[in-house]
C-alpha cells in the first residue's frame, strides 16, 4: 500500500512540475514542436504590454466588446504582438457578433498551429503562433459557410494592427 501511495505521489509530482515554468524559461512539452523563438518570462514581460503578456503567455482571454479590434473596419494586417509576424488580414475579417475580432482564415497557415484546449471544462481548438507557442485565440466551425465555415476568434491584445 505504501508503495502504491509513493508511486501515485511521484506520478502526480512529475505531472505537476513537468508543466511548470522552471527558472523563468518557457518550457515546451516533449510532444510539442520545437519553438523557433525561446525567451525567458522576464524578457517577454519587457517586450509585451501587460495585456499582451496575460493573453499570449498566460493564455488569457479579453472581455468581449472591450478590446481594440473587434469593431475595427480599417484595411490592413494584424501582426503578432510578440514577433511582428503577419497573421491575419482585414480582407478575411468578418462581423461575428461575438465581441472579438473574427477571421475566416489566417494569412499563412504555416505561421499558426491548432492544438486541443480542454481548459474551463470545454473542448476547443486553440490557435497559437507557431514560432512562439503563444495563445492567439480559438477557431470554431461556425464561420460563414460561403467563406470556408471557420471562425478564427482572436484576442486583440495578441496583435498590432498595421493600416494599409
Amino acid at each position: 500500500m505504501k508503495r502504491l501511495i509513493l508511486i501515485a505521489i511521484t506520478a502526480a509530482s512529475v505531472s505537476f512540475f513537468g508543466c511548470q515554468n522552471i527558472n523563468g524559461q518557457n518550457k515546451v512539452a516533449s510532444n510539442q514542436p520545437k519553438r523557433k523563438i525561446v525567451k525567458t518570462d522576464a524578457e517577454w514581460k519587457k517586450e509585451l504590454s501587460p495585456k499582451a503578456y496575460e493573453i499570449m503567455v498566460q493564455r488569457g482571454t479579453e472581455p468581449p466588446f472591450q478590446n481594440a479590434y473587434y469593431n475595427n473596419h480599417q484595411k490592413g494586417i494584424y501582426v503578432s504582438a510578440a514577433t511582428g509576424e503577419p497573421l491575419f488580414s482585414s480582407d478575411d475579417k468578418f462581423e461575428s457578433g461575438t465581441g472579438w475580432p473574427s477571421f475566416v482564415k489566417p494569412i499563412d497557415m504555416s505561421k499558426i498551429e491548432i492544438v486541443h484546449d480542454s481548459s474551463y471544462g470545454m473542448d476547443r481548438d486553440e490557435v497559437i503562433e507557431k514560432s512562439t507557442g503563444f495563445h492567439l485565440g480559438h477557431v470554431f466551425d461556425d464561420g460563414p459557410a460561403n467563406r470556408g465555415g471557420k471562425r478564427y476568434c482572436m484576442n486583440s491584445a495578441a496583435f498590432k494592427f498595421i493600416k494599409k
